[in-house]
């Protein structure tokens, strides 16, 4: 006699295919610690969400199916002990409509996941301590752990990194990029789209970027090699340098240099620190509490600009396709010498304490005003 049909058992039957058991390993003693390794797959999903308590690392293009491993470790005095723990948190592989979850256990357990999957559209890592690795995502990557450095390369999409402390490393972004850390360095290869990066202490640094930057570090360096938009970099301490940019280039030092190669505009302040940019072909309003002042100017759009410096010489080159109004006045000057000119329009004279030049360079242009407290004022043709 043929009994009643279990729908609810059949249901679960039938998702028992898509889904393996992950399988435990024998446990094993490490030192005070009680380790044992899951192995499983899950099928061949194309999103991917992974919630850990420990280091993670994923890389997609790399099975025709999900295969993972899980170490889990657990500090313990006897096996018994460590069997009882383990067996209260299981790793557990779940489908939830388009994505695929990989939880593994917290509390006293820490693990460590190790993941080959297909092709990834989106792949999303969470974690509370450790570090991440992630590699050939095709579409968009977000990662988040409490602390442990972040490496990832041959991103497809968008690319958001988050660690409370840890280096960060990051090779290809097909889109954006949005990372910080806590403290740590950062270092970027290429990525098509724009850049926000920030650590609370330590350098940045980024060779091309294919639109706008923004860089802050609370002390550390700053040096972008090339950007395709403007760039905004700030630090509380170090080296801030921008070597070429197809925008206008932001810096804000508290204490240290700023060096710009070649920008359509610079506009700069630093507390303590020389500052030195060149082929600018827009306005510079540049200032610096202590320390010199070089800058050249570029054929092309030339607007309005302002030098200025607290204790320093400024030196300015001026090429003879390049027209200006020069006003530089030099206080507490001890003589006229203070401000060199190489241009006969402009003149020199004493106006009470100051020194003061004024005149047109190359049949005059937009104005570009120098101050000087402490220094000399050089004004410069350029060769």
């Amino acid at each position: 006699m043929l009994r009643p049909v279990d729908f609810k058992t059949l249901a679960i039957l039938l998702l028992l295919p898509l889904v393996a058991v992950p399988q435990p390993g024998g446990l094993v003693r490490q030192g005070d610690r009680f380790v044992r390794d899951f192995q499983g797959t899950a099928p061949a999903g194309r999103r991917l969400r992974i919630n850990a308590h420990g280091p993670v690392n994923v890389q997609a293009g790399a099975a025709s199916s999900i295969s993972y491993t899980v170490h889990l470790s657990v500090r313990a005095r006897t096996e018994a002990e460590a069997r009882s723990v383990m067996q209260r948190y299981n790793v557990r592989v779940t489908p939830q409509g388009e994505w695929v979850v990989l939880t593994a256990p917290g509390g006293p357990v820490i693990s460590t996941i190790t993941v080959k999957a297909p092709r990834l559209d989106r792949l999303t890592v969470s974690t509370s301590d450790g570090a991440v690795e992630a590699g050939g995502i095709e579409g968009t990557l977000e990662v988040d752990t409490g602390a442990g450095e972040l490496s990832v390369d041959r991103i497809g999409g968008d690319c958001r990194l988050v660690t409370g402390g840890g280096d960060i490393r990051v090779g290809t972004v097909g889109g954006g990029l949005r990372c910080s850390s806590g403290a740590g360095k950062i270092q970027v290869g290429a990525v098509r789209g724009s850049a926000v990066m920030a650590t609370v202490g330590g350098d940045i640094t980024a060779a091309n970027i294919g639109g706008s930057v923004r860089a802050e570090t609370g002390g550390g360096g700053v040096h972008i090699i090339k950007a395709g938009g403007a760039v905004t970099a700030g630090t509380g301490g170090g080296q801030i340098v921008v070597d070429f940019a197809r925008g206008i280039v932001t810096a804000r030092n508290m204490a240290g240099p700023v060096r710009v190669g070649a920008a359509r505009g610079v506009q700069c302040e630093s507390g303590a620190g020389g500052i030195n940019v060149s082929n600018i072909a827009g306005g510079l309003h540049v200032s610096t509490s202590l320390g010199n002042i070089m800058a050249s100017l570029m054929a092309g759009k030339v607007a309005d600009s302002f030098l200025a410096t607290g204790n320093g010489d400024i030196t300015v080159f001026i090429p003879s396709n390049v027209g200006v109004n020069v006003r530089a006045q030099n206080d507490l000057a001890d003589s006229t010498r203070r401000i060199a000119v190489d241009f006969p329009g402009v003149r020199v004279r004493r106006q009470g304490r100051l020194i003061v030049a004024e005149g047109p360079v190359n049949g005059g242009g937009p104005l570009l005003e120098i101050s000087a407290t402490v220094g000399t004022i050089f004004i410069r043709r350029q060769q």
